[in-house]
């Protein structure tokens, strides 16, 4: 399988291009392939002549993106563009990443793919924009919807937590928004079944299971085995410029379809820390 990656550098990025290695890999960074570059992408596809591009690549600062917005929906949104127009010009299958912020977190069960999308963040929206967009020049395009990201190799809540707890006795982590958190691994891993099983339309691949943020940074404290307390607080008592969902939790029944199961998410981190812990720690 021919494949080509866009995003190679970043979190989950890096996890592809390990879960790859044995296939015909073509791998890009932003600094490789800028998205907003039109010519560049067609560039890049039409030279690595890929069956599948799995397009990680975005600008995930959140809150960023709320002062942002030109550079948002420019990466977000008008970039997912140029490559899935690139995708539909070299024949090439399209796998891209979205997220669990194109809902508004009002709902208190499983969001389904079939759930409307109404984003309540500029994040949210570029990505909800970039869906619709794919959806209409690809109609055969795989749409992964995932949350709460976190691996080696980057920035992520275990590794923040990890930071404050080794300086602080007490830590305040908001204890009112509900999701998944997904291991950048056993995202990767997922992707490249899909991609093998054909997949197309809207799917949820996240980590199974569900928590708070306030219980996340309770599971990573046991795991480090740090004597911090943490303290539970809301998200008024937190503000930031980018409002979150407060409930996202993503339905598994569109990737069970595909005969595709997630572990746990608690298992998932346990795996963080135990394959390589001066890393998880945030050791250099």
């Amino acid at each position: 399988m021919r494949v080509t990656v866009f995003g190679a550098s970043g979190l989950l990025g890096q996890e592809l291009v390990r879960e790859l290695s044995g296939e015909q890999l073509t791998a890009f960074s932003s600094s490789d392939a800028d998205l907003r570059d039109r010519a560049r992408v067609q560039e890049a596809v039409r030279n690595s002549r890929p069956d599948w591009i799995v397009l990680s690549a975005a600008y995930t600062d959140v809150d960023g993106c709320e002062s942002n917005r030109d550079l948002a929906f420019a990466v977000n949104c008008e970039g997912v563009v140029n490559v899935a127009e690139a995708a539909r010009e070299a024949g090439s299958r399209l796998l891209f990443l979205s997220t669990d912020y194109v809902f508004d977190g009002s709902k208190r069960s499983p969001y389904e793919t079939t759930d409307a999308r109404n984003p309540t963040s500029v994040y949210g929206e570029s990505k909800a924009r970039a869906e619709e967009r794919l959806q209409e020049i690809l109609p055969e395009a795989c749409i992964a919807r995932t949350s709460w990201l976190f691996g080696h190799g980057g920035k992520c809540f275990p590794a923040t937590i990890l930071k404050l707890a080794s300086t602080r006795p007490e830590i305040s982590v908001v204890n009112d928004q509900r999701g998944s958190p997904t291991f950048t691994r056993d995202l990767a891993s997922a992707i490249v079944k899909l991609c093998r099983a054909s997949a197309r339309g809207i799917v949820h691949v996240t980590n199974s299971g569900s928590c708070t943020w306030y219980e996340f940074a309770i599971e990573i404290i046991r795991e480090a085995g740090l004597p911090t307390k943490t303290k539970p607080v809301t998200t008024a008592e937190f503000p930031r410029p980018a409002r979150r969902p407060a409930y996202s939790i993503l339905s598994p029944n569109s990737l069970h379809a595909y005969d595709i199961h997630m572990p746990d998410w608690k298992d998932a981190l346990h795996r963080y820390f135990a394959q390589a812990p001066e890393r998880a720690a945030g050791v250099p």
